[in-house]
């Protein structure tokens, strides 16, 4: 029993203590035993009685350090946990700002789109403003044009005899000249 490794645990002391308590005789006509070995049995109890705190110790040691890991480990799953939360929470934002800016990109292009089509359609107004302003324009430009066309058509230039007129010279062939035609003088 000089060495640690060679000397038995505590278990094994007491497994020993209990094999010569059974392997005792009792005495003859009575129910007790005679203890032969008594030095030895107390020599394996007091052995045992010096390692059991000891190995409570280091029991109790180890339970701790137990503990402490589990503990150890509760709070890095709870890290984790609240790390893998916080990672979703961050995706679901995104999800839900780039959802919003969706939204506000089909909202502004059909703001667009309305605005388009309104300015187009007053554009098209405008032209048609326009176009009918001078068609009226046009319209009795035309019909003036045809009145004096029509004039011109309907009364022939007239036809002066030169002895009716103070001037001799002034017609070539018994026709009105151009310049006498607006001629005001003349009745």
């Amino acid at each position: 029993m000089d060495g640690a490794s060679a000397a038995p645990d505590t278990e094994g002391l007491i497994r020993r203590v209990i094999e010569i308590i059974e392997g005792t005789r009792t005495l003859p006509l009575s129910s007790s035993v005679k203890l032969d070995n008594k030095e030895e049995v107390l020599e394996l109890l007091d052995e045992a009685s010096q390692r059991l705190p000891e190995e409570t110790k280091q029991a109790r040691w180890m339970l701790k350090e137990r503990e402490e890991f589990l503990a150890k480990m509760h709070r890095e799953g709870e890290d984790i946990l609240q790390a893998a939360r916080l990672q979703a929470e961050r995706m679901v934002q995104r999800t839900e700002i780039v959802r919003e800016a969706q939204q506000a990109a089909r909202r502004i292009i059909e703001e667009a789109r309305d605005e388009a089509r309104r300015l187009r359609l007053e554009a098209e107004d405008y032209c048609d403003q326009k176009l009918a302003a001078f068609e009226v324009v046009l319209d009795r430009t035309l019909k003036t044009v045809t009145a004096g066309r029509e004039k011109l058509s309907v009364t022939p230039p007239r036809v002066v005899d030169p002895s009716d007129v103070g001037i001799a010279g002034s017609y070539t062939n018994g026709v009105v000249g151009e310049d006498d035609f607006f001629d005001q003088d003349l009745t």
